[in-house]
C-alpha cells in the first residue's frame, strides 16, 4: 500500500538525519510519494451477501471504478468475487459492514441482503 511506503521512507529520512548522512534525494522521493497520495483514487465495490459472515456467497455487487458505475457481469459466475472474503483477499478494504438492525425483521427489511462497502485506494 502507498501509506506503507511513505512510512518506510519517512523512517529511512529519521535514520539517515541522525546518522547525518541525509541527502536531498530522500527528501525529494518523500516528496514525490507525498503527491503521488495526494493523486490517489478510491474505488468502492458494494456487494451483498446472502448474510453476515465473510464467506457467504455474494448474491449482488456494484462497483465503482475510476468514477464509473457497474453492475459486472450478468452471470453471477463470472463475478470478480464470489464472497467477500475473495475481495479482502484482493486487496479491498471494508469499509462499512452490515446494518444488523436491517436483518432483524424481514417483514421491515428495506435492504437486500447484507451489504458490505469495501475500498480500494490506487494512484490515479
Amino acid at each position: 500500500m502507498w501509506l506503507d511506503a511513505i512510512t518506510a521512507k519517512l523512517d529511512q529520512g529519521i535514520a539517515e538525519l541522525r546518522a547525518g548522512t541525509l541527502q536531498e534525494s530522500t527528501l525529494a522521493t518523500i516528496r514525490d510519494q507525498l503527491t503521488a497520495a495526494g493523486n490517489a483514487r478510491q474505488d468502492l465495490l458494494y456487494l451483498q451477501a446472502a448474510g453476515t459472515a465473510l464467506d457467504t456467497q455474494v448474491i449482488g455487487m456494484r462497483m465503482v471504478i475510476d468514477g464509473e458505475l457497474s453492475d459486472g457481469a450478468d452471470d453471477p459466475d463470472d463475478w470478480p468475487y464470489q464472497s467477500v472474503l475473495d475481495a479482502i483477499r484482493d486487496g479491498w478494504r471494508i469499509i462499512e459492514f452490515p446494518n444488523l438492525a436491517l436483518l432483524l425483521d424481514e417483514s421491515r427489511t428495506y435492504a437486500y441482503g447484507a451489504e458490505f462497502v469495501l475500498e480500494k485506494i490506487r494512484s490515479a
